[in-house]
């Protein structure tokens, strides 16, 4: 299956009105689904020796015990798929006993993704086909054989996100 993406127009520095015109790509806007633990499990209970409510149990209880070790200011390695950590940012002060913990305005998740599961462009990877390869298309351009795509545009039109 291969990724459809657009060519969309924008300033090359964002905040810069007079920066020049580049093409950048993005994913086709509504070409990705939204798996849920449900619809996971599913899957695994069809390949696999578990029950699709064993897997949503299981999955519901590692969310819940990854928030109580995050939330401790740990860390949690999963093998193979990466590293959640916690990071956060505060506002400066002036003098070192005003900076306080109500100085801390926001506290951010992180994942830091494992080397086995980090991605590739296929079109660019030195083995293709590789496990780990993603195959993109344009869409409106020809598509590779495991996927299809209609012509809607890639005209270059302005980023209403950016």
């Amino acid at each position: 299956m291969s990724v459809p993406v657009r060519r969309y127009q924008r300033n090359k520095l964002l905040g810069d009105k007079t920066s020049p015109k580049f093409y950048f790509l993005r994913q086709e806007p509504g070409s990705s689904k939204v798996s849920t633990i449900e619809s996971i499990a599913q899957d695994i209970e069809a390949s696999g020796a578990l029950s699709a409510e064993d897997v949503t149990h299981t999955m519901k209880s590692f969310v819940r015990q990854l928030k109580k070790v995050l939330i401790e200011g740990n860390k949690v390695k999963v093998e193979g798929l990466g590293t959640f950590y916690i990071t956060f940012s505060t506002t400066g002060t002036a003098v070192e006993k005003d900076c306080t913990v109500k100085n801390i305005n926001r506290v951010n998740i992180r994942f830091a993704v494992d080397n086995s599961l980090r991605l590739a462009n296929d079109t660019t990877a030195t083995t293709r086909g590789g496990a780990n390869n993603v195959s993109f298309y344009i869409k409106g351009e020809t598509a590779p054989s495991s996927g299809g795509g209609s012509d809607d545009g890639g005209d270059g039109e302005e980023d209403p996100d950016a």
